[in-house]
């Protein structure tokens, strides 16, 4: 038996709009309620190493976890006016700049999947950028507050439990980008 013979009832049922914002939709298909970004590009994180071996961290305050929290550089694809038909990749190189302040010669894509697919029908694409040159201070747009984090990239994970005790949010896909630091040698 295939999975498209194993979807439940709720699969086919037809779909209400609960609540609609500028950024996101609550939805209800059948017993299940979700939330639906509103740009179809979904949001991409960036893996980012520099010349020096440092991986690239963006701390800054969510207000959905009432907390600072550490993350990887990041962003929405197609979120800007003018930009709606932009991929993820176009979206990884302006999000990394802006946040961070560097600039990359290339980035190559590494893998796709939902955030959260028990609540979002949101997918992130991880992308690895390459070449990493500083062309600013970064710290984000002028909605955004974001002090930027180069971390040695053998200390990183210890860098992350350490922030956890101290009481930041770590957003757990933070783990699988150092993953595909080390094991996904062939993203280039």
């Amino acid at each position: 038996m295939n999975s498209a013979d194993r979807k439940p009832d709720d699969a086919n049922a037809a779909v209400e709009t609960l609540h609609q914002g500028r950024w996101l939709s609550l939805r209800r298909r059948g017993r299940w309620e979700y939330a639906e970004r509103n740009n179809p590009g979904g949001a991409v994180i960036i893996i980012a190493v520099t010349p020096e071996d440092k991986v690239l961290f963006v701390e800054q305050y969510r207000v959905a976890v009432q907390q600072f929290t550490i993350e990887m550089p990041a962003g929405l694809v197609g979120d800007l006016a003018g930009k709606q038909n932009e991929g993820a990749l176009l979206a990884a190189e302006r999000e990394l700049e802006e946040e961070t302040g560097y600039r990359c010669g290339s980035v190559s894509f590494v893998h796709a999947g939902p955030s959260s697919s028990g609540m979002s029908s949101e997918i992130i694409a991880f992308v690895r950028a390459h070449d990493l040159v500083r062309v600013s201070d970064g710290g984000g747009d002028e909605s955004e507050s974001i002090v930027v984090h180069e971390v040695p990239r053998q200390q990183a994970g210890e860098w992350l439990l350490a922030r956890a005790a101290e009481g930041y949010s770590i957003d757990p896909k933070l783990f699988a980008g150092l993953w595909f630091i080390e094991h996904a040698k062939t993203f280039r």
